[in-house]
């Protein structure tokens, strides 16, 4: 969800239908997340309008930032030690 903020703000269920596209994850489990995140500093969140209703926006913060570098950076560090054990000698940089 840090990647996809990373680009723009989305609203909730947006986001939802950004994140299903690429996974499968339940809609019940997304809310949660999203909450932790917030909790943690990496997410603020705006309210607005549309259509007679108010839609949540979330935004990455700066720290938000850091830490999707930090997911980032311990990805590629995993993903290299499968690559070695699957015997695939690709880096993936």
């Amino acid at each position: 969800m840090l990647a996809i903020l990373e680009e723009e703000d989305y609203y909730g269920y947006a986001l939802t239908q950004r994140v299903q596209a690429a996974i499968t994850v339940s809609e019940s489990t997304m809310y949660p997340v999203l909450r932790r995140l917030k909790k943690n500093g990496w997410l603020t969140t705006h309210d607005e309008p549309y259509q007679g209703r108010n839609r949540r926006y979330y935004h990455l913060t700066d720290t938000g930032r850091t830490q999707l570098a930090t997911i980032r950076e311990e990805w590629q560090h995993f993903r290299g030690g499968i690559d070695k054990m699957l015997g695939d000698e690709t880096t993936h940089e």
